[in-house]
């Protein structure tokens, strides 16, 4: 939902003649357009603090920040597919600059103290064996929860079927919200130790998305679907390949099934790292675009666009480490992306949420580049 603060934005939208929601839909099924479809994943927490440009302008998060630079509109809806209730959040101590808590996964965590934002460290969690799964289970992972039960009629007022954007419907994780839940190495470990455990996780959090998607489908005309994994690093997967293949895949499956019945044919998940080992089989799964493409843990988008051209789209792929290293390596950038932009089926934006190295100066020059390259031709 958009925010409701006055912001006096600092760019007007891109000219056009289309609404977003027909221009996505026809950019990402290799269609004209009028010009590309201008949205960000974002920016880190600092970047509120440190960038003049958004505290001395009142901008304090990344919704604000869409209104602030005029992006068009892009939106999310999904249900409750995860933990219900989580745990209780809760801090446990300090000690050298550090806050150790509990976080709404179950897991006891060490993050600064000073706010800063980075990966927490994170010491044990909630579950390492089965037993402690079949715990887990029973008292967060009830299907008939009624909190799980969604206000459809409370979401249509927020998103009416003559809306000018697309609407996405969330399909929620398979297997990286088991990753939070049990850390990188609980995965890894877990998958070896209890791989019928690793299952039974996956096969509920499929349930969850499955019945979520029953209250929301044919309530909405839904433009695209959105899903959330982050199981690869730079070397690749967490787990195993043949894991990912038979135990996850599948799953994909069977979502997939729903949304064809309802002619969603696009599908990204937000998956960072190298998903090239991966990448054949979230294809067979269904899910056919990545958000927001890492590139140095990965490739240059165009690698991975051209090889599977006409079934892989991209949302992402604009290399953070260049719009760090000033205006030349950021037109150099720019312009390694304009024939994948011209062909379709790819939205250029910074690869995860923008740093706040970036020169704020540099990261206009970004937007004037982009609107310049990308936007309607006069």
């Amino acid at each position: 939902m958009r925010t409701v603060k006055s912001i006096t934005p600092i760019r007007k939208p891109w000219a056009g003649t289309m609404t977003a929601r027909e221009r996505f839909n026809r950019q990402m099924h290799y269609r004209s357009v009028d010009r590309c479809f201008n949205m960000e994943f974002g920016y880190w927490n600092e970047n509120f603090t440190q960038w003049p440009l958004f505290y001395e302008n009142g901008i304090t998060n990344n919704e604000e920040a869409d209104v602030f630079f005029s992006f068009d509109r892009i939106a999310v809806i999904g249900g409750v597919d995860w933990m219900c209730p989580p745990f209780e959040a809760k801090e446990i101590g300090r000690h050298d600059g550090k806050i150790v808590l509990i976080n709404a996964d179950g897991l006891m965590a060490e993050v600064l103290a000073s706010g800063r934002d980075t990966i927490p460290h994170y010491l044990k969690s909630s579950v390492t064996t089965p037993e402690d799964w079949k715990r887990v289970k029973e008292e967060h992972f009830d299907r008939n929860s009624p909190e799980r039960k969604l206000d459809i009629a409370a979401l249509k007022a927020l998103h009416p079927e003559d809306r000018d954007y697309p609407l996405g419907v969330s399909c929620g994780s398979m297997i990286g919200k088991i990753r939070d839940m049990l850390t990188f190495e609980g995965l890894a470990y877990a998958c070896y130790d209890y791989p019928d455990m690793v299952e039974d996780m996956v096969e509920t959090c499929c349930v969850l998305v499955e019945d979520s998607l029953d209250q929301l489908l044919g309530n909405f005309t839904f433009d695209y679907a959105s899903g959330w994994e982050d199981i690869c690093f730079k070397n690749g997967p967490i787990v195993s390949v043949p894991f990912f293949r038979d135990v996850v895949m599948p799953r994909y499956k069977r979502i997939r099934k729903k949304l064809d019945q309802y002619g969603i044919d696009l599908w990204y998940t937000d998956c960072d790292g190298d998903v090239r080992p991966i990448l054949p089989y979230l294809l067979e799964g269904g899910i056919n675009c990545l958000f927001p493409y890492e590139v140095n843990s990965c490739a240059h988008p165009g690698e991975l666009l051209d090889q599977y051209e006409g079934q892989l789209r991209i949302m992402g792929g604009v290399d953070k480490m260049q719009l760090g290293a000033g205006k030349e390596a950021i037109k150099a950038y720019l312009e390694s992306l304009e024939k994948y932009v011209a062909r379709g089926g790819y939205i250029p934006f910074c690869d995860h949420r923008c740093p706040p190295n970036v020169d704020p100066d540099d990261y206009l020059y970004y937007l004037d580049l982009k609107e310049r390259m990308f936007g309607m031709k006069a």
